[in-house]
């Protein structure tokens, strides 16, 4: 493989990303002390900054191309050393042409997987992936349309959601499986968001998953339980999790984690009784 790029059986995984996005680490776990990020980071306020990768992934399968995630997109940066809406020229670094996706997967929808799906045009907003059908979970559509502090409590943003549906490219879909391809199917794994989904890519006897907001650091990856403010059902997550992780180990399944360091490609380990996360 090369840095960015995994192959399973016959399909192709290029990982690509809309930048970083920096927070301190009190703000997204707030119930885990400070002294428990033994990781190496920046401290800011007393307190250490997470760095996370604002992954998505274009995956190659049975003759469709289908991107996974669309990043934060073209919303002004902040002051916080973050660094976003650089997913179009990383796909243009990986000979990556809008015009060849054939369908935009949501994994879910937060801000940070959706601002991409469309850009403005003089005045009018057209997608980014112009042949494309957008696929979203019918749960995370009802909840964030209806839900009172969607913007502010659970990080909606509908400006590059909504539109979708009148354009006519929205599809909704209903269940806890949803076939992509032969080989690429979304699974359900709430609790982030009620309609959160992940990617399971089996091809040729291999296996992977691509995780979408299940877990957002290494840490995760032993540390099940820890509490994310950005998960809708913290109760859920932690179930979630913890199956997902249990399901990786045990079937020696490659992982694409979005938020974990780019590429994002690894394995879960375990070793003397813990879990750990191994960078393929």
């Amino acid at each position: 493989m090369t840095n960015n790029r995994i192959v399973v059986g016959n399909v192709t995984i290029v990982a690509l990303s809309d930048g970083h996005l920096k927070v301190r680490a009190r703000d997204s776990y707030p119930e885990v002390p400070d002294k428990a990020w033994d990781c190496g980071c920046n401290f800011v306020d007393g307190g250490p900054q997470l760095n996370s990768n604002l992954g998505s992934f274009l995956v190659l399968s049975g003759g469709q191309t289908i991107m996974v995630d669309t990043g934060i997109g073209p919303l002004p940066n902040e002051d916080s050393g973050s660094e976003w809406g650089l997913l179009p020229n990383d796909m243009n670094a990986n000979n990556v042409n809008p015009d060849d996706v054939d369908a935009v997967f949501m994994t879910h929808l937060h801000f940070d997987h959706t601002g991409w799906n469309l850009v403005s045009q003089n005045g009018k907003l057209s997608p980014l992936f112009p042949k494309a059908r957008y696929i979203a979970n019918l749960l995370d559509w009802e909840f964030f349309r209806h839900e009172p502090e969607a913007k502010e409590k659970y990080y909606y943003n509908s400006e590059p959601v909504e539109p979708l549906m009148d354009l006519g490219l929205l599809e909704l879909i209903d269940g806890v499986e949803y076939q992509l391809t032969d080989e690429l199917t979304a699974i359900h794994t709430p609790g982030h968001t009620p309609g959160h989904m992940s990617i399971l890519i089996s091809s040729q006897g291999e296996k992977a998953l691509i995780l979408g907001d299940v877990a957002h650091n290494e840490k995760q990856v032993q540390e099940t339980g820890w509490k994310v403010s950005a998960d809708c059902d913290h109760d859920q997550a932690r179930e979630t999790r913890e199956s997902i992780m249990d399901m990786l180990e045990n079937e020696n399944m490659i992982m694409a984690a979005g938020h974990f360091p780019a590429p994002g490609f690894g394995k879960v380990i375990m070793l003397e009784g813990k879990r750990y996360w191994q960078v393929v």
